[in-house]
């Protein structure tokens, strides 16, 4: 009965350090895509990094109202002004166009919200 509860205890032993072993083993490789991961991270801000620095050197506006000037007769760009903007008595709407406030019942509205 020794002997038996001796060869079990070394069977289970054995199968406890399998076990260890296999879960070490994917831990190890879970730390190396977790590095792989932060080093690819890292190189993505370094890219963002540059991207957003070469944004801002195209984007200056002395650059852009160079180039607005030189492609003029191209593109017909003009600085906004507040001249440039109208009053909403100016746009045309549609003849068909219906809009009735009378038509929305404020109640319903707001028990809806209330729910």
């Amino acid at each position: 009965m020794r002997s038996v509860f001796g060869l079990l205890t070394v069977v289970i032993v054995m199968g406890l350090a399998y076990w260890a072993y296999q879960e070490n083993i994917k831990t190890q490789a879970a730390i190396a895509r977790t590095e792989k991961l932060q080093a690819d991270i890292g190189a993505a801000r370094s890219r963002l990094s540059v991207l957003r620095a070469e944004w801002a050197f195209l984007n200056r506006p002395d650059r852009l109202i160079n180039l607005s000037n030189q492609y003029f007769t191209q593109l017909q760009l003009a600085p906004l002004r507040a001249e440039n903007f109208g009053e909403i008595g100016q746009v045309d709407f549609p003849s068909d166009f219906k809009f009735d406030l009378r038509s929305i019942d404020a109640i319903e509205v707001a028990e809806r919200g209330a729910q």
